[in-house]
């Protein structure tokens, strides 16, 4: 009970966070696919950055364990481009879909029905894909950290450093 409790603070911390930082708004979306308005980029790069190092920092101190996943292209590429075409159509992805729904915009429950389609689909088609797209490019448990052969907290500050330059970069071209 105690993890659903964390999950529904977590979820409601995050939509918060979300509609602070103005991402739900449609011309955000719309700024973003159009590479015209970065705050969606910026959220989302701050979001990886901050969950990368809490979560090895965590794994460091024996809370948490990691469970690498298998990196295998082909489900990836597939569920990128599906993604991608949802997200340019609705002008939502499936977080701020929810957080827009929250601020009553009911255009959004396109995108929350599109998903639970998505999802009835996906489950459907399973085995089928399991033996076909789910073969395309199985790397295995890999990270980049495994990849380099180093420890992850040489990778860790390049990341957060090349992040913030990247930041940087886009705050003077006004982005």
């Amino acid at each position: 009970m105690n993890m659903l409790i964390y999950g529904l603070v977590t979820g409601l911390l995050f939509g918060f966070l979300l509609q602070k930082g103005r991402v739900l708004r449609y011309d955000k979306q719309l700024g973003a696919l159009r590479l015209q308005d970065m705050t969606i980029i910026k959220f989302m790069l701050s979001s990886v950055i901050v969950g990368m190092v809490g979560i090895y920092l965590l794994n460091d101190l024996g809370l948490v364990k990691l469970s690498i996943k298998a990196t295998i292209l082909g489900p990836v590429v597939v569920g990128a481009l599906i993604f991608g075409v949802g997200w340019g159509l609705l002008g939502y992805c499936p977080g701020t879909s929810m957080g827009a729904l929250g601020e009553g915009r009911w255009d959004a429950l396109w995108g929350i029905l599109g998903m639970i389609v998505g999802a009835s689909l996906f489950a459907k088609a399973f085995p089928f894909l399991e033996k076909t797209v789910y073969t395309w490019g199985n790397l295995g448990r890999i990270t980049v950290p495994q990849v380099l052969g180093v420890n992850h907290w040489v990778i860790i500050p390049i990341f957060v450093v090349g992040t913030l330059l990247f930041f940087r970069w886009l705050e003077k071209k006004g982005l």
